[in-house]
């Protein structure tokens, strides 16, 4: 695999485009970390893509399957890596050693994007910045186990961990929790009971508080629900869950915690895609056309450019949604499209007309500008969803045709079927929300005592899908070795999933099955 030390550095002339497009996106106030671009060969480069954007990962037949996929749709002309750059301090970039001069100038202010979103965005705050180094020595405990252990049982058990990957919560590193204390409990009842001192009646409120003892009451049952694999409430990071109650050999729990750390460094960037991919591009587009841009490079650039903000009828395309969004927020507030006043006017023509001057008098675009002032903030703080929840208008919607499409046999072509903009907003939320995947909480791993896992699905107006809901409490139950139970909305109606190692069954909750919760607000 290619790392560092065997890649190209640039060439003089590249060398010298780094150095003014870094001069130009510190001018324009990008602020990233040190970066360093390494030219890769397109084999090295479709091998780097596979890992993840990473030279070094555990062995695993996946991304040898990822690095066939590449190969592929090159060989097929049906893509081509031009970048990748890793969110780390340093940053690290790779550049394909074929690609065109101006292409390089592109990608490198693309690159300066990106890594002034790493850095700046609060989603990416909690990242691990040294997660070069811990994914190299993922890689050499991964094969250490595969010595010891043998290959086949290492893989089979990461395949389990990897099928479970998404159970973990994005917010939660943004919440800090107190130590539980407690001794063992017994029950959760009498292990919650505060302390009460005896007292006369008159005196009672000064020796026992109540606000002290509503706050034992409360870390006493979390102790207490920790002890007996009771969550104090839902909880929604069921690999955590399972690495501290499952019975697990030293080295799977190590290789979960692998694969749960990793899952949690990416997820940010799944969190942020439109947002991430739409900066960099308003970043690669303002410093190529305002500084970069040769003459007879114009061309090529275009026609590159306007590919990668390709879209189609029923395609949403992030580089060019995010972009376009950018500049619509930009727009907007360099002109007084937005406040209380704006969003409540439901005149759409008057809305159009709102303070049509660009910019009005005695303001400023660009740096400086209310509008460059607005994106910075929004790039700071919002991620795809509170983006496009905040953000996102009728207008906006009318101007980018983001409309329901259905396929018409008769006429062989796209047509719109949907334009309100209501239902075209919610569904978008819908497919951004935890990436599109359901939220499954661990509400009981002591379910009628008996040491069983009790899971529920949150429903979110999306019904969970069976099919995959039934592999899923198979993965699960390999890791917790007794029954996992799931409990899912379907048709309306309170199911219960359950796997025991043996089979599969399935009914509906009413009162005969005790169940910790019918429903998750």
């Amino acid at each position: 695999m290619p790392n560092p030390s065997n890649s190209s550095r640039l060439t003089d002339e590249l060398a010298k485009w780094r150095d003014i497009i870094v001069e130009y996106a510190r001018m324009e106030e990008l602020d990233f970390y040190e970066t360093i671009f390494e030219v890769l060969e397109l084999d090295q480069i479709n091998q780097v893509a596979a890992y993840g954007g990473f030279p070094q990962r555990y062995p695993h037949w996946r991304f040898g399957m990822e690095y066939e996929k590449l190969q592929r749709q090159h060989r097929y002309g049906l893509g081509k890596i031009y970048e990748m750059v890793i969110n780390n301090d340093p940053c690290y970039a790779y550049l394909l050693n074929d690609n065109a001069i101006v292409d390089q100038k592109t990608v490198m202010a693309h690159v300066y994007g990106h890594c002034d979103f790493f850095k700046n965005n609060i989603w990416f705050s909690q990242t691990n910045r040294r997660m070069m180094d811990e994914m190299a020595n993922h890689a050499t405990r991964v094969r250490r186990y595969i010595d010891r252990h043998g290959l086949e049982q290492v893989e089979t058990f990461i395949d389990t961990c990897l099928s479970i990957e998404n159970l973990i919560d994005p917010h939660s590193v943004f919440v800090q929790r107190q130590p539980r204390r407690g001794s063992k409990p017994t029950s959760l009842h009498e292990a919650s009971q505060p302390t009460k001192y005896p007292a006369k009646s008159y005196m009672d409120r000064y020796i026992n508080p109540p606000e002290r003892l509503e706050d034992e009451k409360k870390t006493r049952t979390e102790a207490a629900a920790a002890k007996l694999n009771i969550p104090a409430s839902p909880m929604r990071d069921v690999l955590l869950f399972i690495l501290q109650h499952a019975p697990l050999k030293d080295w799977q729990a190590d290789v979960l915690a692998m694969i749960r750390e990793e899952a949690y460094y990416f997820a940010p960037q799944g969190q942020t895609k439109i947002m991430n991919e739409g900066w960099a591009s308003y970043w690669h587009s303002t410093i190529m056309t305002n500084y970069c841009l040769r003459d007879h490079e114009l061309v090529m650039y275009c026609d590159h450019h306007s590919g990668t903000l390709a879209t189609s009828p029923g395609r949403l395309n992030p580089y060019k949604l995010g972009i376009e969004l950018f500049r619509d927020i930009e727009r907007r507030w360099n002109t007084g499209k937005h406040g209380i006043e704006y969003d409540r006017c439901e005149d759409m023509e008057e809305r159009r007309k709102w303070q049509t001057m660009d910019p009005p008098e005695g303001r400023v675009v660009g740096k400086g500008s209310p509008g460059r002032e607005k994106i910075f903030e929004v790039r700071a703080i919002y991620n795809d969803v509170t983006f496009i929840d905040a953000f996102l208008t009728p207008e906006f919607v009318d101007d980018q045709k983001l409309y329901h499409y259905r396929y018409d046999p008769n006429t062989g072509r796209m047509v719109v079927v949907n334009r309100d903009f209501n239902k075209i907003k919610q569904q978008m939320l819908y497919m951004l929300t935890n990436h599109g995947q359901p939220y499954i909480y661990v509400l009981d791993g002591n379910y009628r005592n008996r040491g069983e896992l009790y899971l529920a699905h949150k429903w979110n107006g999306i019904d969970l899908q069976i099919k995959y809901a039934v592999e899923t409490l198979k993965n699960i139950q390999k890791l917790w070795n007794r029954p996992v139970h799931l409990q899912a909305l379907i048709d309306e109606d309170p199911m219960l999933f359950s796997f025991d190692g043996k089979q599969s069954t399935q009914q509906r909750i009413d009162e005969a099955i005790e169940s910790p919760a019918i429903a998750l607000d």
